[in-house]
C-alpha cells in the first residue's frame, strides 16, 4: 500500500510540476481567417497579453478559407498538449456544424471549450437615402419583398444570419448579396448599390460618425453610438451576436485549459490590453471553461434549429 501511495504521490507531483511549467515553449494560436479581420485583431491582442504575462511566445497562425473550416480542422487535428489553441469567431464552432454536411472536424467532439473571449457588438446600418428606423426598414421589406438588398460576409456569418433572423421575426423579405468579407461590402453600401448591412460596430463606426451610413439598431448598447436603440428597444428581440472564442484540441489536460482561461482573463483585465479592446469595440466576457461550454451548447443548438426551420443552405 505504501508503495502504491508513493507512486500516486509521484504522479500527482509530476502533473502539478508539468502544469506549473506550462508553457515551456511557444504556443500556437490558430486563427481560421485572414490577417486584419476582427478575429485576427483579437487573437493578436490576446497573444500580446499572454506573452507579456507568461513570459513565453504566443504565435498567431492564420489559416483562412472555407468559412473557417480549414483553420478549425487544423486545430482539431493538432496534438492536445497545450501548445495549440483555436481562436475563432463563433460560426466555426456553432453555425457550421449545422450548415455544412461534410465538415472535416466535429465541433463538439474535437474541441475542449476554454473561454468565450469577447463579444463584438453589431449594428444594422443603412445608406443615408434609406429608412430612418428599423421599423421603417422592416415595413418596406414586408410591403415590397426583395426590394431592399443587404450585404453579408457569407451564409454562415452573423451578418447574414442576423438579417435572416429579422426576416423570420418580422415577415419581411430582403435580397442577399454575399461578399468575401464585410469590408468588400462597404463600397457597394456607400455607393448605394445595396441598401443595408449588419456588421460589427468597429468596422462601421467611422462611416456612421462621418454620416455616410445611418445606424438603426445595435445588438448591445455602446457609448460610441449614443441614441442608437438596441434591437430589443426597437421591438425586435433577436439573439444574434459576433464573438471571438478560444478552444483547445480535445484531450488537452484540464489543468492547462483552466490556466489558459485564467490567463486570458488576466490579460484582458490588464490596463494596456483593456484599452486596446475598448478601442476595437470588443467587450470581454470573462467566463470559465464550464460556463463557455454551456453557452456554446445552447448557441449551437439554437442555430441548428434555426437553420433547419428556415432551410438555410451553404452559399444561399
Amino acid at each position: 500500500m505504501r508503495a502504491i501511495f508513493l507512486c500516486l504521490s509521484l504522479l500527482v507531483s509530476g502533473a502539478l510540476q508539468a502544469q506549473d511549467a506550462w508553457p515551456s515553449k511557444p504556443v500556437r494560436l490558430i486563427v481560421p481567417s485572414s490577417p486584419g479581420g476582427g478575429t485576427d485583431v483579437y487573437a493578436r491582442l490576446l497573444a500580446q497579453g499572454l506573452s507579456d504575462g507568461l513570459k513565453q511566445s504566443f504565435l498567431v497562425d492564420n489559416r483562412p478559407g472555407a468559412s473557417g473550416n480549414i483553420g478549425a480542422a487544423a486545430a482539431a487535428k493538432s496534438a492536445p498538449d497545450g501548445y495549440t489553441f483555436l481562436v475563432s469567431a463563433n460560426p466555426a464552432l456553432s453555425v457550421n456544424p449545422s450548415l455544412y454536411p461534410d465538415l472535416p472536424y466535429n465541433a463538439e467532439r474535437d474541441f475542449t471549450p476554454v473561454t468565450r473571449g469577447v463579444m463584438a457588438p453589431m449594428v444594422l446600418v443603412v445608406h443615408p437615402s434609406q429608412s430612418k428606423s428599423l421599423a421603417e426598414l422592416v415595413a418596406t421589406g414586408k410591403s415590397q419583398p426583395g426590394k431592399l438588398a443587404f450585404g453579408s460576409a457569407g451564409t454562415g456569418s452573423p451578418t447574414f444570419l442576423g438579417v435572416r433572423m429579422l426576416e423570420e421575426n418580422s415577415g419581411a423579405k430582403f435580397t442577399h448579396v454575399p461578399y468575401k468579407g464585410v469590408g468588400a461590402g462597404y463600397a457597394d453600401l456607400l455607393g448605394g448599390q445595396i441598401q443595408f448591412m449588419f456588421p460589427d460596430v468597429a468596422s462601421a463606426l467611422s462611416h456612421i460618425q462621418a454620416a455616410k451610413l445611418r445606424a438603426l439598431a445595435v445588438t448591445q448598447a455602446t457609448p460610441l453610438l449614443p441614441g442608437v436603440p438596441t434591437l430589443d428597444m426597437a421591438g425586435f428581440a433577436l439573439e444574434v451576436f459576433t464573438s471571438f472564442s478560444v478552444v483547445a484540441p480535445a484531450g488537452t489536460p484540464a489543468p492547462v485549459v483552466g490556466r489558459m482561461a485564467a490567463e486570458i482573463t488576466r490579460a484582458m483585465r490588464s490596463p494596456s490590453i483593456a484599452e486596446k479592446l475598448n478601442a476595437q469595440v470588443l467587450v470581454p466576457v470573462f467566463d470559465t471553461p464550464e460556463q463557455f461550454a454551456a453557452s456554446l451548447k445552447k448557441e449551437r443548438d439554437g442555430w441548428a434549429a434555426f437553420i433547419r426551420r428556415n432551410a438555410i443552405q451553404p452559399n444561399q
